[in-house]
């Protein structure tokens, strides 16, 4: 079929040039339906701004992991159009629960093998964009704004107002379609009235997946950060939850926020990743992080013990003009890939943790921890209020954490059980 003319949006495009049916009822924002390409079935799903900007709650991701499952069995071509804020904030920590295990499940489908190519609408934040950023190509349409935090987050935290004329312009520098396609010749920008059936053909082509393929798009990461990798020293790390943690002893070291080192633990060795620190994951630590699992995976250990304190990405312009999204996604695909090598990954939350960070982490993760004590939020409180209006009220505790499956055991360090 040919695209839809003249003043047709993107998805509508989409729509026509697959012959789009929908298979069943909405969930939410979520429309899952069926085409055609070059006469080949078509599994589709379709993230449209209804409610909540666009989130993705528990009804989507009860529909979508499935599907992402259905497809790296089948390994049959998956389209995904996302025109969404990122996870439902209200929805609290079931959320977060829901889409570490949608993350877990777009990276296993894509490594599966798996065709699966990305079409944007207007908004594409937060776990939205790791989401389109598991697939190898993306289609951004003409007004596409993609970030891990959405603007109005990005100007809370330069100090500026979102609406500001001046502040709009920079955004739109920074996060908008030609600044992405500028960045990696894997975005691609529609212009209306073009048939997007040779994008797709294209796009679905590069689909067979592997680790070794994400392994290469890591090391081109290196070569975007503007100012390259600082050179420090690591430097020893002594921490009180380390010595409870790990009483038969460890040896850490930290540089920059990633913390390396090995434990020992009933007697075997332990090797041990961490974030730790106050300052929020950018892009360079991001790809420290994900330096040191990748080459871990040389070997693969037995054992990996990732610790997190760090309550969330950093929001921050600068590390947003290099796409933050695909180092984020970078971490959790080096950890993926380790678990895949026949390494037990655990995740031990220290104090805080939330959003993108955590997904990263916990989705390779066979089991997630978190100290007695410890916050697991969606995002932090800022971002939350300035999204609900309200703060969250307390921390939560592990029957919580448990129901959300964000935390499977609470560690109750130095204290009586």
């Amino acid at each position: 079929m040919n695209a839809a003319a003249g003043g047709a949006t993107l998805l509508e495009a989409l729509r026509a040039a697959v012959g789009f049916e929908p298979l069943g009822s909405p969930a939410g924002n979520l429309t899952l339906g069926k085409g055609q390409l070059d006469g080949r079935p078509l599994r589709l799903a379709l993230v449209e701004n209804r409610i909540a900007s666009g989130s993705i709650g528990k009804a989507e991701v009860a529909k979508l992991v499935p599907l992402f499952a259905i497809a790296a069995r089948e390994k049959s071509p998956l389209v995904l159009y996302l025109d969404s804020a990122g996870a439902r904030v209200s929805e609290g920590l079931e959320a977060l629960g829901a889409f570490r295990r949608l993350f877990r499940e777009a990276i296993a489908a894509r490594v599966a093998g798996a065709p699966i190519a990305v079409v944007l609408g207007r908004n594409c934040f937060g776990g939205a964009s790791m989401l389109a950023h598991v697939a190898p190509r993306r289609l951004f349409s003409p007004n596409t704004q993609l970030a891990m935090s959405g603007p109005s987050i990005l100007a809370q935290a330069a100090g500026a107002n979102a609406l500001d004329d001046m502040f709009r312009a920079i955004a739109e520098a920074t996060i908008g379609p030609a600044a992405r396609a500028k960045a990696t010749d894997a975005n691609a920008v529609w212009t209306p009235g073009m048939d997007p059936t040779e994008w797709l053909r294209e796009a679905l082509s590069r689909g067979a997946g592997s680790f070794e393929a994400f392994h290469k798009r890591h090391q081109s990461l290196r070569d975007r950060l503007e100012k390259g990798l600082t050179t420090r020293q690591p430097e020893g790390v002594r921490r009180k939850e380390l010595e409870k943690l790990f009483p038969e002893g460890y040896k850490a070291q930290e540089c920059d926020g990633v913390l390396t080192g090995e434990a020992t633990r009933e007697g075997a060795p332990v090797q041990v990743l961490g974030l730790v620190g106050s300052t929020h994951v950018g892009a360079e630590r991001a790809w420290r992080f994900a330096q040191a699992a990748w080459r871990m995976g040389i070997e693969a250990p037995s054992r990996l013990e990732v610790l997190l304190d760090c309550e969330s990405h950093a929001a921050r312009l600068d590390d947003e003009k290099v796409v933050l999204t695909e180092y984020i996604v970078d971490m959790g695909v080096s950890l993926a890939a380790l678990g895949a090598r026949g390494t037990h990954v655990e995740l031990t939350i220290l104090d805080r943790a939330g959003g993108g960070v955590y997904v990263a982490l916990a989705a390779a993760a066979t089991r997630v921890a978190v100290v007695f004590g410890a916050d697991i939020q969606v995002l932090p409180g800022a971002a939350v209020a300035s999204i609900l209006g309200a703060h969250r009220d307390a921390v939560g505790d592990i029957s919580e954490y448990r129901q959300a499956g964000v935390a499977d055991e609470e560690l109750r360090l130095g204290l009586p059980p």
